[in-house]
Formats: C-alpha cells, sequence, structure tokens
C-alpha cells in the first residue's frame, strides 16, 4: 500500500489569475474554476493537479517547496516566462548556469533547469 501524488496545493491572493499563468506556463488546462479555487492539470486526465486556493495574506519569505521545470532550451524558456510576468530572484543561488530562479506573478519561487541535467 502507498499513496499517489494528487496535488500541490498553492496559496494565491488571486487563484484565477494564478492558476491560469501556471496552465499556460505547463501547457495545462484549467479543469474547474470558482472565486476561492481553481484547479489546473494536465491536458490528459492524470496527476499531479495543481489547486490554488485564495488566500488574503501575501507570501513574505522563501518558499519551503518549489517546482523545478526543464525545458528543451533554458535561455529561450525564461525569456518567454519573464515575458509572461516571472521575474528573476536571488534565493541565495550560487552562480551556476545550470539553472535560472524565477518567481511566477504572485512570488512563489521555481527553478529553471538546464536540459542536459
Amino acid at each position: 500500500m502507498g499513496s499517489r501524488w494528487y496535488a500541490l496545493i498553492v496559496d494565491a491572493i488571486d487563484p484565477e489569475r494564478l492558476g491560469r499563468w501556471w496552465a499556460e506556463v505547463l501547457d495545462h488546462r484549467v479543469e474547474s474554476v470558482s472565486p476561492d479555487e481553481v484547479v489546473v492539470g494536465p491536458a490528459v486526465d492524470g496527476h499531479p493537479r495543481l489547486v490554488f486556493l485564495r488566500h488574503d495574506e501575501a507570501k513574505h519569505a522563501k518558499n519551503r517547496l518549489h517546482l523545478d521545470l526543464r525545458p528543451d532550451d533554458l535561455d529561450a524558456e525564461v525569456e518567454r516566462l519573464v515575458n509572461m510576468g516571472a521575474r528573476h530572484v536571488d534565493v541565495g543561488q550560487s552562480d551556476d548556469a545550470a539553472l535560472t530562479v524565477l518567481a511566477d506573478p504572485e512570488g512563489n519561487e521555481f527553478c529553471i533547469i538546464r536540459p542536459d541535467r
């Protein structure tokens, strides 16, 4: 017996905006929208899903959990995401060119990893 990863829950001031942003980043679909919750999942039924829940407090510290994304072209993906509203952040990472740390529109950090890693 064991558990399967069903979803990652993300607190958000604006769950619909942030959910739609991540759906575009990951080429996922928005599965459901309510005033306090947005569910984003893979285009083909599967898991894990991202669930964005309304939370009125802004983020104040570095995430204790974050996503690592590995695109085919790191530089092109970083440019695309920054154009979509992500921003570069310094969380104390080394100057290792193998990854770039960004934050989504609400400040949640995530990493873009070189495809050869």
